[in-house]
């Protein structure tokens, strides 16, 4: 598909597509391509990297032809972003069930705090070409 890092996410979920504006927003390169779980390029993509196909409550970041999920996925994307984010990814120290388990609390909790909306996103088009369709 392509060479550049992807991200996918939960396209219904608010807080993943405000999370993908905030990516996109301090992309340092503009290099990050994106593609929500529930589209075909999502669905094609968890294939081939054996991700669940069903499983809604995580995102995922493909750098380099290796998934990574939950908070190493949230960590690796800090480091392509500008500003002090990069710094961000000395948390990787932190051992991964405690990382995994906070995001798994928030990733349970993010259509209660932050609600949902019925279809995925639709990109501007100044940012189609960073969506993979």
């Amino acid at each position: 598909m392509t060479d550049e890092p992807i991200i996918l996410f939960d396209g219904v979920c608010n807080l993943c597509n405000n999370a993908v504006k905030f990516v996109i927003k301090r992309d340092k390169k503009s290099s990050i391509k994106f593609a929500p779980l529930q589209s075909e390029t999502g669905q094609q993509l968890l294939q081939q990297y054996n991700l669940p196909i069903i499983e809604m409550n995580s995102f995922f970041f493909i750098e380099n032809n290796k998934a990574y999920d939950r908070s190493t996925a949230a960590l690796r994307v800090c480091r392509h972003l500008k500003g002090l984010w990069p710094l961000c990814y000395g948390l990787i120290i932190v051992p991964k069930f405690i990382r995994d388990s906070i995001y798994d609390w928030i990733a349970k909790n993010r259509y209660k705090w932050f609600g949902q909306k019925d279809t995925c996103m639709i990109p501007t088009p100044e940012l189609r070409s960073r969506f993979l369709t």
